[in-house]
């Protein structure tokens, strides 16, 4: 069987790149494509497991700025992924939040796509996009076009994969919705056993993310501005950490970046782990519940699927101050059982992943060729 895995863009190690460590560990003789590929050598030997893997990418590498700023070029995306010409593999693998899963295949190929939500900026996220950007006039009724053009190119090539996985039963409705195709719900694969159980927990909170607007780290620190005496512990960097460091009082301590070691170290001790973001999934949740931390979420999206309300963790129904700062009163009346708790998260573990993409893959495999 050739296989091709293609993947929207590679230049940062996040929840998705997990996914693909996954496949990359159950085949390990995929050909790699991508509109753009600008991984770090640290990130590359994770990803890719430490094998010397040369990505073909798309004439988007090589365009000025698209190391710095690839969303610039949006018009570009489905042409650029349609020029790959992949006839001569068996299987096409498709991890998609973007384009990836607009690649060209033929009646003689399976093209199983793994994913991750429909474009967002196209589809849900389109009026806080075009707000966030704050663009303008000409600007303003361009980009109204391009993301109008975008979602016509979503929907028709959405016809061209053969079987969707879904990465929660959210994206499942999501897919239902914009492409109207059924699809399979397969959980991305989460490294519990990286994680260790704390059962002395200590006097703090904490929240990590990439500090872009959707992930709601300033509501979070807005919150706890009125909550002197509980602290908050801040990890991540991106485009609003000056601005949310400038509103932070005393009680909360922005870290900025930090090694993965050190995370996991503020993970396994946190008191609880505060999230208020709308996710598709939402690997991190899962990662302090591997640690036995209870959970803080904004009760919806993917979260509602990985934390037990009440249980593993306590839900608030508004991205608002004073939703978050009750959920937190409430949370302290409760106790949680941390051995509980880590219990719940196996059920997201890479192993179960793998074992699940494998049995799909391979049987839809078998009935497309028809033995």
């Amino acid at each position: 069987m050739r296989k091709a895995l293609i993947h929207d863009w590679y230049y940062i190690n996040g929840g998705a790149e997990k996914v693909l460590k996954s496949f990359n560990t159950i085949w390990g003789d995929f050909e790699h494509y991508a509109l753009i590929d600008f991984l770090n050598k640290k990130d590359r030997n994770d990803i890719f497991i430490g094998n010397n893997i040369s990505v073909k990418t798309s004439f988007i590498q090589n365009l000025p700025t698209a190391k710095s700023n690839h969303r610039k070029f949006l018009q570009w995306f489905p042409y650029a992924v349609e020029q790959f010409d992949l006839k001569e593999y068996d299987l096409v693998l498709s991890s998609s939040a973007s384009i990836a899963k607009g690649v060209l295949t033929n009646q003689n190929q399976l093209h199983i796509c793994y994913c991750h939500s429909p474009m967002r900026y196209a589809w849900d996220l389109y009026h806080q996009y075009l707000k966030e950007s704050n663009l303008k006039g000409l600007k303003g009724i361009y980009a109204k076009y391009v993301l109008h053009k975008m979602r016509t190119w979503d929907v028709v090539s959405s016809n061209r994969v053969d079987y969707f996985i879904a990465n929660s039963k959210y994206i499942a409705k999501r897919i239902k919705k914009i492409y109207n195709r059924e699809s399979v719900v397969i959980y991305p694969p989460v490294d519990v056993n990286n994680f260790k159980l704390v059962d002395k927990k200590e006097d703090y909170y904490f929240t990590a993310s990439r500090m872009v607007p959707y992930k709601k780290i300033e509501l979070i620190v807005r919150a706890f501005n009125k909550m002197p005496d509980k602290k908050l512990i801040v990890s991540g960097d991106g485009p609003e950490f000056n601005k949310i460091k400038k509103i932070a009082k005393p009680n909360i301590e922005l870290l900025g970046f930090i090694k993965s070691e050190v995370l996991k170290t503020y993970l396994e001790n946190a008191k609880a782990f505060v999230f208020a973001a709308e996710e598709d999934f939402g690997i991190i949740p899962v990662e302090a519940q591997a640690c036995g931390t209870p959970v803080i979420a904004f009760g919806k999206g993917g979260v509602l699927e990985t934390v037990i309300n009440k249980k593993t963790g306590v839900f608030f129904y508004e991205q608002e101050e004073e939703s978050i700062i009750k959920a937190l009163k409430d949370f302290e009346t409760l106790s949680f059982n941390y051995y509980d708790i880590r219990a719940h998260a196996k059920r997201f573990s890479k192993e179960r992943f793998e074992e699940e993409i494998k049995t799909f893959v391979l049987a839809k495999y078998k009935d497309f060729k028809g033995f």
